[in-house]
């Protein structure tokens, strides 16, 4: 059974998608509008970091990222989260 449309999660992630992509494309246009170019490193950084949040976004969308997946985090094996070698 689907959730109810203001509780489905999808909408939502689609909505910040779009105002994360209105900011990009912002971003993008900057840099061909500023001279500097430290100014136009960090818009170009920025707007590419901000593409890896939307890659997140949709891989949670698509349920394909192990991250996003309950079933594999209960599964996996309480103890050490510590992987430095025994003494």
């Amino acid at each position: 059974m689907n959730p109810p449309l203001e509780n489905n999660p999808i909408r939502h992630t689609q909505k910040i998608k779009a105002q994360i992509y209105q900011i990009i494309n912002h971003l993008r246009e900057e840099v061909g509008t500023v001279t500097e170019a430290k100014a136009q490193s960090l818009f170009d950084t920025s707007a590419k970091v901000l593409a890896g949040l939307v890659k997140a976004y949709d891989d949670y969308e698509k349920k394909g990222q192990k991250a996003w997946q309950i079933e594999l985090m209960a599964s996996l094996p309480k103890g050490r989260t510590n992987h430095a070698p025994r003494r």
